[in-house]
């Protein structure tokens, strides 16, 4: 196989998990950007994310940061997987806002990495920021020989 750029490499992973990422798609999901080590995925919250106080559910947009994340990590088509992350929520999300979770890669060394997120609604306030540990595992998302 031909040698392909870093950003190829991050986009045929995205296209490979994207494509099977039955739960992100299921919440509303969008991926908006990929590169080596970042990604953006953004959502429009509807009812159905909302909890009883009729705020986004924390869960929602933990996992709206986790998919961000997830992209991010594996983006260099080396299988990688969540070590630990935390969450902080800083301000309440509503029915029909827009969420975009940025993930931004901050070290990565050995089969270690480790990532920010933020989370900011459609004026860009910052709703929540997500902390994640990755760790590669066996295996590639496509078949390539040389990186």
């Amino acid at each position: 196989m031909a040698r392909i750029s870093a950003q190829e490499r991050a986009e045929r992973v995205r296209d490979v998990m994207w494509g099977a990422d039955e739960a992100s798609r299921w919440f509303g999901m969008v991926c908006e950007h990929i590169g080596p080590g970042q990604a953006t995925v953004s959502m429009r919250l509807g009812a159905q994310h909302c909890n009883g106080h009729g705020t986004c559910h924390g869960g929602v947009s933990y996992a709206l940061a986790d998919s961000a994340f997830a992209l991010a990590c594996n983006a260099y088509n080396q299988v990688a997987v969540a070590q630990h992350n935390s969450i902080t929520y800083l301000a309440p999300a509503f029915k029909d806002d827009v969420l975009t979770a940025t993930a931004v890669e901050r070290a990565r060394a050995g089969r270690s990495g480790v990532y920010d997120v933020k989370v900011t609604n459609q004026n860009g306030a910052l709703i929540a920021e997500f902390r994640g540990g990755s760790r590669v595992i066996r295996g590639q998302h496509f078949e390539e020989d040389e990186r």
